[in-house]
């Protein structure tokens, strides 16, 4: 109703697939699905939920909630988040304009990489990347 009525409409949410798909369809703007427990700072709880949402909702997602360390809100970037929000971790910080510095860098580079297209993952085994002759009588 509320974007029907012209209101940007931005739902804060537990990740889940079936509640994004409705809300996408009802006009939200985007998706923002928690990474934690508000306030907490314990980071992606529910990382594999939010990755799912990334992959099927073809809306902004934004992580908020529980964000408490800059390479947890690189890491939600890394996985192809569209922005994060963090404000307990920066607001009760010891030095908040460094955290917030921290944030902003490692917001940026989780996204650089995952713009990047990080290499694959092993699941099992080793395979050398090096080349194998002469790189080292050269």
């Amino acid at each position: 109703m509320l974007a029907k009525e012209g209101f940007v409409v931005m739902p804060y949410m537990y990740p889940d697939l079936n509640a994004a798909r409705d809300m996408a369809n009802a006009g939200a703007a985007c998706i923002m699905p928690l990474g934690a427990p508000i306030g907490s700072n314990k980071g992606l709880c529910t990382k594999e939920f939010i990755k799912i949402l990334i992959d099927e909702i073809d809306l902004p997602i934004i992580v908020d909630a529980g964000i408490g360390r800059p390479s947890q809100a690189c890491e939600a970037m890394e996985m192809g988040a569209s922005a994060v929000m963090a404000n307990t971790a920066i607001a009760t910080a010891g030095d908040i304009p460094a955290m917030a510095e921290a944030f902003r860098k490692a917001i940026e580079s989780g996204r650089t990489a995952y713009l990047s297209g990080p290499g694959r993952v092993m699941e099992s085994g080793a395979s050398a990347s090096s080349p194998l002759t002469g790189f080292l009588r050269d």
